[in-house]
């Protein structure tokens, strides 16, 4: 600290005033010195380290088995010595098991959950053990980040990728290795199981399989079942991939891929999440106009807003597999909680206390969806509760705007 020599008349009002100043001046820089580094680690990312869990052989819930199961995971906060203090996230179609927090500090974003994971958020870390986990046949089946097994694994029996030899694979099989690898790390019960979208049938998914393990369950822009609408809507996702020449009935290298027909998937995957006033938006600050010269001149042209979709879509197909997201449609379109015979079989068995956020403007999942769900476990005696998520984000609000109801959800968690 530096001293400084003050010239004033002793005695004076004005000159103790000036002392005070001065104490006061000096002592609020010593404590901001010395609250600077705790300031900074609080504000320093969340860093995390992927891991692998192995299985050496898996039953699929149709009763096929998979050999050398290796799924990625992440950890946030600490395990208590009674393990009771885990919170589980199950992330959604297109995303990982990266929720929360930075693999390294100079990365450019940090996992999609980040706003409610962590510490003093919503989900606490300073007070949960928050596991998230990569699902089976995960669509970003080449990120660096990513660890899946799926039909672009290697087949021990031939040497060569699956393709569609790879079993079709559900929702409760996602549960099922996140199952196990929670058993692997001692844990036999769950604090809460929270996801968005895909997450949000594996959260209810979850409860409704193993009621035991789960009081609580939050359902963020998800749904009970996949109903019939829903089912048919998922296919329009198939189809662009199955009519890529270069698909090959699924037999394709990543050499020589079906890029097209994935491109279009995601580009329909991305309308579908988004709204007509998102898009509108778009389109103004691209400068979009009905009449533009490319797309009046020749066929062969597209307008700005088909382009910024096109080259979004093709950014993100190239860590993506084809033949991956097929079957994660596919587990999508076979999903009713509890796989029973229909929604009101499979929520007899959940004990849990529910949390359902649909997002107001989702034309994906749209919220009838979970207000079916919520009104059913209602009915049967199941304490549950619903909010909704504003914005015109559609679908996406449960993804970058889940932090609107952050309170509710930390509330929600407290609840005994």
């Amino acid at each position: 600290m530096q001293y400084h020599y003050l010239k004033f008349r002793p005695g004076t009002w004005l000159g103790w005033l000036s002392v005070a100043c001065i104490l006061v001046t000096l002592l609020a820089q010593q404590l901001k010195a010395e609250t600077a580094p705790v300031a900074a680690q609080k504000n320093a990312p969340l860093l995390v380290e992927k891991q692998v869990f192995s299985l050496p052989t898996f039953t699929t819930f149709g009763g096929k088995t998979i050999e050398n199961v290796n799924v990625g995971w992440e950890a946030y906060g600490s395990l208590t010595p009674e393990k009771d203090n885990v919170v589980l996230i199950t992330h959604y179609f297109s995303g990982t098991s990266h929720a929360a927090g930075k693999y390294h500090s100079d990365d450019a974003a940090p996992g999609y959950w980040d706003n409610i994971i962590g510490p003093g958020k919503a989900i606490d870390t300073d007070r949960f053990y928050v596991v998230s986990v990569d699902s089976l046949v995960n669509l970003n089946a080449y990120d660096e980040h990513v660890v899946t097994t799926g039909p672009a694994s290697i087949n021990p029996k031939t040497g060569q990728p699956y393709g569609l030899d790879f079993p079709v694979v559900t929702i409760r099989d996602f549960v099922n290795v996140q199952k196990a690898l929670l058993e692997s790390l001692g844990i036999n019960k769950l604090h809460a199981v929270v996801g968005p979208s895909m997450g949000s049938m594996q959260a209810i998914e979850w409860a409704s399989a193993y009621p035991s393990w789960v009081p609580r369950m939050v359902s963020v822009i998800g749904a009970g079942e996949s109903d019939a609408w829903t089912t048919a809507a998922l296919e329009h996702w198939a189809i662009p991939i199955r009519l890529d020449s270069h698909w090959n009935n699924g037999d394709y290298t990543q050499d020589n891929p079906p890029t097209q027909g994935l491109a279009a998937a995601l580009m329909l995957i991305t309308q579908d999440a988004l709204t007509p006033t998102f898009f509108n938006q778009q389109g103004e600050q691209l400068g979009f106009k009905n009449l533009e010269q490319g797309p009046l001149e020749s066929i062969n042209h597209s307008h700005s807003i088909v382009g910024w979709l096109k080259q979004r879509a093709l950014e993100r197909s190239k860590k993506m597999d084809a033949n991956h997201l097929l079957y994660l449609v596919r587990a999508c379109q076979l999903f009713v909680a509890g796989h029973k015979q229909n929604l009101e079989q499979g929520l007899t068995d959940v004990k849990a206390k529910t949390l359902f956020i649909p997002a107001q403007s989702d034309l994906l999942l749209m919220p009838y969806l979970a207000q079916d769900a919520h009104k059913r476990l209602t009915d049967n005696g199941v304490t549950s509760h619903y909010l909704t998520l504003p914005g015109a984000l559609g679908h996406l609000e449960g993804v970058v705007n889940a932090s609107a109801h952050a309170d509710a959800i930390r509330e929600f968690l407290k609840s005994e």
